[in-house]
């Protein structure tokens, strides 16, 4: 038994070396020379920055996969990592300056296409989509950015940066950036550049992390810098990580009020004969509330007290539930008679259907007890004739 123990401890073992795999100086040398931030990689930034931000623009995933993996935007990240994690001060302050001039370069060039793009963004859902980081986006960040270093370091190399390129999103967040200061908003722009500073700094500490625990050689041993290097590591993290996590827990709630409340509207569509015939739910408002626009009959006291208690019943409460009488006006206002005509009977149409489905349901339920009912009679049908 334990022979066989230890032969299993062995293999796992065997799986998890990375000894043989590493060129630890090939790394260190990639890893140099992609810090450096000048000539033609100064024009595929700029023209990589244009594809997202069009992508952006317009929505459209392909075209913002593409632009992040043609930028070049890992080198300096990592190359911030590793002057940490080896004590070169250098080069850590070499790829902190050429980290600086690309996002600088970013964010002019997002900021000149989106002042001069022809293109509205009535529903900017990609771009709505950097502005808002939270804890999910650490996570992959620092996922990411090991499976970055990890790659750079070993002997046979694939394609996993380009996908950590695709992962990590570094781009999209610079273009909103951009977006935000063409059209002087302030929450797309600090929150874009919130997010890519999570994914920098995640990246870099990623690299960071790898680098010591791959034992990349050292310049020094300082120990009084050393502590005082991951003091300061450990309070940036903090500042970096907290406000995700809060960001993270404020999203988690309103997507389960969002949740509760769309699968209580939709058991609750009919109010006696009033109609609920349409809903909006302000999940970051304080209280998070749910707006009902009511039609047909005007709805009386009791069926809307009646109406209520449904919903502290769904875990609800009072002052979140906001009941519109007027919303058929409304409705007029928007809709011609018979798109209005339409849609409502659609909605008898889907109640309808609901009830024959229920129907359906018992008819089967009866057939089911009428055969049970009728094998039971022959059964004690034959008992009486075996009897003597």
């Amino acid at each position: 038994m334990n022979e066989k123990l230890k032969a299993i401890g062995t293999y796992l073992a065997s799986l998890a070396n990375l000894s043989d795999h590493l060129d630890i100086p090939e790394a260190q040398k990639s890893i140099r020379e992609n810090i450096y931030f000048r000539g033609p990689n100064v024009y595929i930034l700029f023209f990589a920055i244009i594809i997202a931000s069009v992508g952006l623009n317009v929505n459209s995933i392909p075209v913002i996969i593409g632009a992040m993996l043609v930028s070049p935007l890992m080198g300096p990240i990592m190359g911030v990592g590793m002057g940490l994690g080896t004590n070169d001060t250098r080069l850590a302050l070499d790829a902190l300056k050429n980290w600086g001039v690309m996002v600088v370069i970013s964010i002019i060039a997002s900021t000149l296409y989106f002042l001069l793009s022809p293109l509205s963004l009535d529903k900017p859902t990609e771009l709505l989509a950097r502005t808002n980081p939270t804890v999910y986006d650490v996570m992959i960040a620092l996922f990411g950015g090991l499976a970055g270093i990890l790659e750079t370091s070993r002997k046979e190399r694939g394609t996993v940066i380009s996908g950590v390129a695709i992962a990590t999103a570094l781009m999209p967040p610079l273009c909103t950036a951009g977006y935000g200061i063409a059209n002087l908003n302030a929450t797309y722009t600090f929150g874009a550049l919130y997010l890519f500073l999570i994914n920098s700094v995640l990246i870099a500490l990623a690299t960071y992390v790898a680098v010591r625990f791959l034992h990349y050689p050292k310049l020094d041993e300082a120990g009084t810098n050393t502590k005082r290097k991951n003091l300061s590591i450990t309070i940036l993290l903090l500042c970096i990580v907290v406000p995700s996590v809060l960001s993270a827990i404020k999203v988690v709630k309103e997507n389960n009020f969002e949740i509760k409340a769309t699968d209580f509207v939709e058991k609750h569509r009919f109010i006696g004969s009033t109609y609920i015939y349409d809903y909006k739910i302000n999940s970051s408002a304080t209280p998070a509330s749910i707006e009902f626009y009511l039609a047909g009959e005007k709805l009386e006291e009791s069926a809307r007290e009646a109406f209520v208690l449904e919903a502290l019943k769904a875990g609800f409460h009072e002052d979140q539930i906001i009941l519109k009488d007027d919303a058929t006006s409304d409705i007029r206002e928007k809709l011609s008679d018979e798109e209005l005509l339409r849609q409502l009977l659609q909605s008898k149409d889907d109640q309808i259907e609901a009830y024959r489905q229920i129907i359906s349901n018992l008819q089967i339920q009866l057939e089911e007890a009428q055969q049970a009912l009728l094998s039971t009679d022959t059964l004690a049908l034959e008992e009486t004739e075996v009897q003597p």
